[in-house]
């Protein structure tokens, strides 16, 4: 089974599915992201664009989850933003045609929210300990500029019936979130067990793995 986590820049796609890969026993984590970012990074720096719109990714990306989902026994997560129809129809639409059990869910939640999830990640988290909340709010958005010029875009395309199923996480922290996903495609997540620091702990770490440079 795949399970395809979309949804806007900084709406928790990545920190959901570490967290059901860590309570699913035999699951994996295979990021389409970096398979893209390993494509911009060959190309000239005036020709880094989307790297979506490379056709390299688009095959790829279906060439190598068709690999994990045949030969891996577990389950497969991808979170990664597709908010382009043919785009979507090229990777989860192919993936379903070539058999696979693909469940798809986007996550969702108000533009504030977004925004705010977006100062906390990565160098948020660290700027925190380092300097005033004013200085943390500009600095972590100016760090994910990019997500947020995407963000109206992304919130409006991902409300459509095409990408279901659609979950609002406003008031949901991630673990519930996880829960949420597990119980929509039948799966049977270990109990979570972790405290409250430990969890934020952790969940920092895979932000601060997830930062890019370029």
């Amino acid at each position: 089974m795949l399970l395809w986590i979309n949804g806007p820049f900084g709406g928790g796609k990545t920190q959901t599915a570490y967290e059901i890969q860590r309570r699913l026993p035999g699951s994996v984590v295979c990021d389409p992201e970096h398979a893209g970012f390993g494509l911009r990074r060959t190309l000239p720096p005036e020709l880094r664009g989307n790297f979506q719109d490379l056709t390299s990714w688009r095959q790829g990306v279906v060439e190598v989850l068709d690999l994990a989902l045949t030969k891996h026994d577990g389950a497969v997560i991808a979170p990664m933003t597709v908010t382009d129809s043919g785009y979507f129809e090229e990777t989860v639409g192919r993936l379903r045609e070539l058999g696979h059990d693909v469940r798809h869910f986007t996550l969702l939640a108000e533009r504030e929210t977004v925004l705010r999830r977006l100062r906390e990640r990565g160098f948020g988290h660290l700027l925190q300990y380092v300097s005033g909340k004013s200085a943390r709010k500009n600095a972590g958005l100016r760090r994910e500029s990019w997500a947020v010029q995407q963000l109206d875009h992304c919130l409006e395309r991902l409300r459509e019936p095409e990408f279901a199923e659609h979950l609002w996480t406003d008031h949901s922290t991630v673990p519930k979130t996880a829960d949420r996903i597990a119980v929509l495609a039948g799966l049977t997540l270990r109990p979570n067990t972790e405290g409250a620091v430990r969890t934020r702990l952790r969940q920092v770490r895979v932000g601060l793995q997830h930062i890019r440079f370029d």
